[in-house]
């Protein structure tokens, strides 16, 4: 993976522009994730006709632009440089999937924005753990969600379903829902989200 060595070569003066390729693999991130160009450059803070420049390889980024596309792209600069991520932003880890507080247990995301056609999220009920104290909405996307280990209950507008490891069920995140551990043993979890929803509409 290019390093900071990419980085420093980047904000020496007069040091060799950027990998020539770097414009395209702008571009190709950004298709990936259904951006507009104008979307992309508002939400890195640069301008579009900078980016559409950059895109077509007729101007270098600075290491500060090129912080800032990454970042909106969801990537690390050093992602954005890495040659071998031509079809991916590389490898999410365990350790460094961030995460969202729960009632006595966590949710990890595992796909980290922006998406195009889904999201992922996968939680950790320990006993007694619930994904808080009402039933919630978010959007009205396809829902998939698989009980990976453990058995917990899924509370689907008034209907309770019990489910234990490789069971999954399918509903539109705009019925109430939520998830309790009222067992004594620790649950994993999975939800499929298609399209992604709003984070102001996550729980």
């Amino acid at each position: 993976m290019s390093s900071h060595a990419d980085l420093q070569r980047l904000a020496t003066p007069g040091a060799p522009e950027a990998p020539a390729d770097l414009g395209v693999r702008v571009a190709e991130f950004r298709k990936l994730r259904g951006m507009s160009l104008r979307a992309l450059a508002n939400a890195a803070g640069v301008s579009s006709s900078f980016l559409s420049q950059l895109e077509n390889g007729r101007t270098n980024a600075s290491v500060s632009s090129l912080r800032k596309v990454a970042a909106a792209l969801g990537m690390t600069p050093a992602q954005l440089l890495d040659s071998s991520t031509a079809h991916t932003t590389g490898v999410l880890r365990a350790a460094d999937r961030p995460t969202l507080p729960l009632e006595g247990g966590d949710k990890f995301v595992l796909s980290l924005p922006p998406l195009r056609n889904f999201e992922v999220y996968a939680g950790v009920f320990a006993p007694g753990a619930t994904t808080g104290p009402e039933r919630y909405v978010h959007g009205n996307s396809q829902e998939m969600f698989i009980v990976t280990s453990g058995s917990v209950v899924l509370e689907l507008s008034d209907e309770r379903y019990i489910l234990h490891k490789g069971d999954s069920i399918e509903y539109l995140s705009s019925v109430p829902h939520r998830v309790t551990n009222p067992h004594t043993e620790t649950a994993e979890v999975m939800w499929i989200t298609s399209p992604p929803t709003p984070d102001e509409d996550h729980a």
